[in-house]
This record gives structure tokens, sequence and C-alpha cells, in this order.
């Protein structure tokens, strides 16, 4: 019993610990972002090029940097988080493992920026093209930045953790957490979660929906092949 408790503890403590590391690093992140935060804000405002922003108390604009800091610190150190992540969910891992665990950071990072990426330069412009034609001649679409800083890292975040698929379900069935079999009995069920889900993060336009639905589908396909590839790569 007494081993189960010290057990129990060590776990908590390594929870801790790794809380505050990273806690820490985002900081330091969020830290770097804000010294360039009229960079960021450039970039992205990009999009909405054509509309006109407003604040609408004192410290709206300031809290928008600081949310927009924030992001973009937790983006940067998302390697550094997820190695830390892995590390506390497999404890005791091979050097092996930890060099598959580095391999799949980078390629997370690759993948983040291929959703965000495509996000920003397709789904976008094309949210925002939705809104603005709902205006009229004496009705001025005037955006709050606050408002606009989180539909865009909604948006980005939302198409940038989607991407990740494929190198979850890589890790999950290289250490024997998952095999191809489940995901083939379970598709169903996963392409609807993944219309809700991408009903619950996009416009009510049918566009935009299917926008997020379809790349996501095929993310879960590719998913679905690596895992056999990996599956019977490990069993032979």
């Amino acid at each position: 019993m007494n081993e189960k408790k010290l057990t129990l503890v060590g776990h908590l403590e390594e929870l801790r610990k790794r809380i505050i590391f990273i806690a820490l690093v985002v900081v330091i992140g969020s830290a770097v972002s804000y010294f360039y935060v009229d960079i960021i804000v450039d970039f992205i405002i990009q999009p909405a090029k054509d509309l006109h922003f407003i604040y609408l108390s004192p410290a709206d604009l300031f809290l928008a940097y600081i949310k927009i800091s924030l992001v973009s610190g937790t983006i940067v150190t998302l390697p550094i988080i997820l190695y830390h992540v892995w590390r506390f969910i497999l404890p005791g891992m091979a050097l092996k493992q930890k060099i598959y665990i580095i391999l799949a950071n980078f390629m997370s990072m690759i993948f983040f920026i291929a959703g965000a990426s495509f996000a920003y330069y397709l789904i976008v412009p094309l949210t925002i093209q939705f809104f603005t034609k709902m205006s009229r001649q004496e009705i001025e679409p005037l955006f709050s930045f606050a408002s606009y800083t989180s539909f865009m890292s909604s948006i980005l975040l939302s198409f940038g953790i989607t991407f990740q698929l494929p190198i979850l379900i890589l890790l999950l069935t290289q250490f024997n957490l998952i095999t191809p079999a489940f995901l083939k009995k379970s598709r169903k069920i996963f392409i609807l979660l993944i219309f809700i889900a991408a009903a619950i993060l996009t416009p009510p336009d049918i566009v935009s929906q299917i926008l997020l639905a379809a790349p996501m589908i095929l993310l879960l396909e590719l998913s679905i092949i690596i895992s056999s590839a990996i599956y019977k790569r490990k069993k032979s």
C-alpha cells in the first residue's frame, strides 16, 4: 500500500514539475513574442486588410496584444510542450522511443504550420467574405480588433491541431496504444465527429464546414494508412 502511495505521489510530483516547466517556457516564449507583436499583428490583419478595426475600451488593444503574445508563445514552444507531455505519458522511454518523440515533434510543427497556413490563406478570407456580404449601405462593417484576434486564434489553432492527427496516430500505433483494426472499425463514428466538429468550429455556412471537414477526413484516411504500415512493420 505504501509503495502505491509513493508511486502516486511520485507521479503527481513529476506532473507538477512538468507543468511548472511548461508554464515557464510558455511565459518566456510569450515575452519574446511581445517584442515582435507589431509584426505579428501585421501578419494577422493581412487577410482582412480592407476592413477597419476598432477597440471598445482603453484596455482592449493592450489585452489583445497580450493574447496574441500568449498564443504565439505557445505555438513557438509547442515542440518543447509536446515533448514533456509525451515524457509524462510514457515515462522511462528507451533511447529509440525518445528519438521517435523528437522526430514526431518536428513533424508536428510542420503539420501544424500546414494546417494554420491552410486556414490563413483559404478559410479566413472565405469566412470574412461571408460575413462582410451581410453588410448593407447603412450598416458599415466595423469589427472589434479583440473579437477579430479571438476569431483568428480559434481558426488557426483549430486547423493546426486538426492537422496533428497523423502524428498522433503514428505515435499511438508505434507505442501499441491503438491498432489499424480499431481505426477502420470506428471510421464512421470518426467521420460523424469530424462533421460535428466542423459545424462547431466554422461559421454557419456550408462552404467553410466542408473546407474543414474535407481535409480532416483525408487526414483520417492518411492516419489509417500510416497506422497499418507501422503495424505491419512491427509484426514482421
